[in-house]
């Protein structure tokens, strides 16, 4: 089918995703765009509603485009004009999907599976830039409390390079309930934070069973959810720096997570 108008329920439909979080949960689906995302998308098996193209990306594009195609419900060629309309980006490749969230409700965790929790981590780059280098460096899931921006905000997809199709990411409201039950269940849960006084991080034992929690970019960790863990770690700074950037921060607790 070929759309040109504004008004067509789809391309309304995809704005309307590709803007609004609420949206996104209420409806279950999020947004894709671009050549790499959309292929990666149907790669890693993600339930693909419809695909949007233009007739230049479908030259361009080709083996990509058909990759897609195979994987989607419904297949809409749309106008050049109608891919700027849309497009999230300044330039657009002319590749669009709308996809269904897979559940992200918490399962049983693996016994021996390494875990992040992150607390109220609202920046989209750096969630994007924390579920890439976790999904790299082999950790079994994320963890995400109230708070945090929404996985699926196209910011976050491009940022994670693919990485929140492949990575197991659950939804765990307040983690005040979630850490005590996962510290019964037989993990050692353990706090990052910004203090002298707790154990360096190379001086931790991150392997089997570990979920580290990692906190807000402004705030770090709330008290109460410290209080929840079974010890606290910091990353030892030499420098006049206070902190570290989150996901710098995430990148080296990560590393040392599959190291130990």
């Amino acid at each position: 089918m070929f759309v040109t108008s504004r008004d067509n329920n789809v391309i309304r439909q995809y704005r309307h995703l590709s803007a609004d979080g609420k949206f996104r949960r209420e409806t279950g689906r999020f947004v894709v765009e671009g050549a790499r995302l959309c292929e990666d998308a149907a790669l890693s098996h993600v339930t693909i509603e419809t695909l949007l193209y233009t007739a230049s990306a479908a030259e361009r594009y080709a083996p990509q485009v058909q990759t897609v195609i195979e994987a989607a419900s419904s297949v809409y060629e749309i106008t050049d004009s109608l891919a700027l309309h849309i497009s999230d980006t300044k330039s657009p490749q002319g590749l669009f999907c709308i996809c269904l969230m897979p559940d992200g409700a918490l399962p049983h965790l693996l016994p021996d599976g390494r875990y992040a929790a992150l607390e109220a981590v609202q920046d989209p780059s750096n969630l994007g830039a924390m579920i890439r280098t976790a999904e790299a460096l082999g950790l079994n899931g994320l963890l995400l409390s109230d708070g945090c921006c929404d996985p699926y905000n196209p910011k976050v997809l491009r940022g994670s390079m693919g990485g929140v199709f492949r990575l197991p990411l659950y939804l765990c409201g307040d983690f005040s309930s979630t850490l005590p039950q996962l510290s019964q269940d037989g993990f050692t849960t353990v706090a990052c934070v910004v203090d002298e006084t707790a154990q360096p991080v190379q001086s931790v034992s991150l392997g089997e069973g570990t979920v580290v929690v990692i906190g807000n970019e402004g705030n770090g960790l709330r008290e109460e959810t410290v209080k929840c863990c079974d010890l606290a770690m910091t990353i030892p700074m030499m420098g006049r720096a206070e902190s570290l950037n989150a996901s710098m921060a995430a990148g080296i607790v990560f590393w040392e997570m599959m190291r130990g």
